[in-house]
């Protein structure tokens, strides 16, 4: 049977890992921006919300690639802030840096916080994936997407692993997926890809 990868000369590359952002930190920063449209429409004085909340303030430091965003989100799990989210983000600092274990267990860590975070069952699958466990990371990628539905990067990758197991026609439904809900210019990613799996399940029948 023939092999995708056999298929494809250019081993395209996965996407990456994806930071988590604090919804709580969103939904202030929104209402505040709503505070200051009413406040200018009455006529009223206010001042501008100038303090971050810890998670925030690591994620400023990991943004902007400052080495002291690994303390801060280690302060936000400390305190309680957005806790979830820190331990994810403070997972891809670890994988980064080379402890796939430490990795592990920070977005583990994360979805025994909230079993429904979705960029850390994307990381652990984008880890697992890595790792060469194809079947863990199959799972987890599947979770995500129960989550969410509409982040193309996912199927992406999904696809890629469903490939590598030689599922070819779970591999095209992923690739197709991508296709329809990335920007055109990364959905162009895909079609090399499709094309060798239409081969691909031609030649398994």
């Amino acid at each position: 049977m023939a092999r995708i990868h056999r298929l494809n000369p250019k081993h395209p590359e996965k996407f990456g890992f994806k930071k988590a952002r604090s919804a709580a930190a969103g939904k202030r920063r929104d209402e505040d921006q709503l505070d200051l449209f009413s406040a200018a429409a009455s006529g009223r004085i206010v001042s501008l919300p100038t303090r971050l909340s810890p998670f925030e303030e690591a994620l400023l430091l990991d943004e902007r690639g400052n080495a002291g965003a690994l303390s801060a989100y280690e302060r936000a799990i400390e305190e309680g802030d957005s806790v979830a989210d820190a331990y994810c983000n403070l997972g891809i600092i670890r994988y980064h840096s080379g402890n796939t274990d430490a990795a592990l267990r920070c977005f583990t860590d994360a979805l025994a916080r909230e079993p429904r975070h979705f960029e850390s069952h994307f990381n652990l699958a984008n880890l697992f994936f890595d790792r060469g466990e194809l079947q863990a990371s199959v799972v987890q990628y599947g979770l995500a997407a129960e989550i969410d539905k509409t982040y193309a990067n996912l199927y992406f990758n999904q696809g890629l692993v469903f490939a590598l197991l030689e599922r070819y026609e779970d591999a095209h439904r992923s690739l197709t997926a991508f296709r329809a809900l990335a920007p055109d210019n990364e959905g162009r990613m895909a079609d090399a890809l499709l094309a060798s799996l239409r081969e691909a399940i031609s030649v398994a029948g």
